[in-house]
């Protein structure tokens, strides 16, 4: 089992009840993958890019809605949408590619 804690980064000092985040974790074979997650506005469209952490994790400060996450790492993509995306309310998306 990897190190790796469930979820995105630690959210401490963060005032989540003014934010609206979107965070998780990428794995591949139940084990963090270093690379980089795209956020792609409810059309498609290119809107942020973050790396992921040496433990798969990655967080977006977005605007409410409905987002896309496109995983790119070594050989592999892999997309998730994320249903639900409130201001005060947490989204946590595991990526397995």
């Amino acid at each position: 089992m990897c190190g790796a804690k469930a979820g995105g980064p630690d959210l401490a000092g963060i005032d989540t009840a003014k934010e609206t985040i979107i965070q998780g974790s990428v794995t591949r074979d139940g084990e963090p993958v270093s690379g980089y997650v795209r956020l792609l506005d409810d059309g498609g469209e290119f809107t942020a890019e973050v790396p992921t952490s040496a433990t798969g994790q990655f967080r977006f400060f977005a605007a409410p809605g409905t987002w896309t996450l496109r995983a790119l790492i070594p050989g592999a993509t892999a997309e998730r949408t994320v249903v639900l995306a409130e201001q005060g309310s947490l989204a946590e998306v595991a990526i397995t590619v």
